[in-house]
């Protein structure tokens, strides 16, 4: 009796086994269906995406659009715009007339020096200008008596050469004297100054003032610069690979450190011709189109191609 109810279970276990496969197969195939279906749909959307959208590279992720180049670079100064105070005779600073930064008119004193050899360089042009006065004189009244045949040929030709002389050494003493910016008509007119003036060559603001009282500074020594800030420019450091970008004419925008919500414009002026050797830059030079009076050389700036000019 149980062998006989055990065989009527087997057929039934059996039966319940295939539904329950049946509607797994059901499922799975259901499911299938289904994602089958959305692929069209997704595939279609892609492909209509694609046609709006750039192409992006599939290793780096970036776009095919390519950015303009950039340069680095500081703000300069035309080297005509930038001079440097040499002396011409030396001395020790007896007087400063001016702080760093400030700006200048030019023939503006900026410092004075104390020489000796300056007191004496005016008092031989003083001497000479007398003496060469005196044998003017002299040598016209000597051609006079001549002509009249009052006097030797020998002494005419003799007063000739010491007035000519004579001569030379004033003009010599006035010459040293321009240089040192002193002007002859007001030295014969006022007589000896005690101190030596160094004025300002142009107008600008004097920088790279090591100078303090009493320092003494040898001739041709530097005591300071002088810089006009009227027409800045740009330096910038390009490459190789950029240099068919660069023609005269291109246009930068230009942003600069400690100003970075302020955008200026700058002209390309010309080319260096030297490649460095070390990292192959080149340095490029544009003209600045509005000038800032917080422009200072030395500042740092990021640059990049706008446009050319037409």
């Amino acid at each position: 009796m149980n062998h006989t109810m055990n065989l009527m279970k087997q057929p039934a276990i059996y039966l319940m086994l295939a539904l329950l496969a049946a509607s797994c197969s059901n499922s799975s195939s259901t499911s299938t269906s289904t994602e089958s279906a959305g692929v069209p749909d997704t595939v279609a959307q892609a492909t209509g995406d694609s046609a709006q959208m750039p192409k992006v590279d599939g290793v780096s992720g970036a776009t095919n659009v390519s950015n303009p180049p950039s340069f680095n670079g500081v703000i300069m100064m035309p080297p005509q715009s930038h001079v440097t105070v040499t002396l011409s005779m030396g001395g020790s600073v007896q007087e400063i007339r001016v702080l760093p930064g400030q700006h200048v008119r030019k023939g503006e004193v900026i410092l004075t020096l104390a020489n000796p050899a300056f007191i004496e360089l005016q008092q031989s042009y003083l001497d000479a200008a007398a003496q060469t006065e005196y044998l003017k004189k002299e040598y016209e009244r000597q051609q006079k008596l001549v002509s009249g045949e009052s006097a030797s040929l020998k002494r005419l030709q003799q007063s000739k050469a010491d007035y000519l002389s004579m001569k030379s050494r004033m003009e010599a003493a006035a010459a040293q004297l321009a240089l040192l910016g002193t002007d002859t008509a007001t030295l014969s007119r006022n007589g000896i100054r005690t101190y030596l003036d160094v004025r300002a060559p142009r107008n600008g603001y004097v920088t790279n003032m090591d100078i303090n009282a009493g320092k003494y500074f040898a001739a041709g020594e530097p005591v300071c610069d002088v810089i006009d800030k009227s027409a800045p420019m740009l330096q910038l450091t390009a490459y190789e690979k950029d240099l068919d970008k660069l023609q005269p004419g291109t246009r930068f925008t230009f942003n600069v450190n400690g100003m970075p919500d302020t955008s200026f414009t700058a002209d390309l002026v010309s080319v260096d011709q030297m490649v460095d050797n070390v990292n192959r830059s080149i340095k490029v030079y544009a003209r600045i189109l509005q000038a800032n009076t917080n422009f200072r050389p030395g500042m740092y700036v990021v640059a990049k191609i706008t446009d050319k000019k037409h």
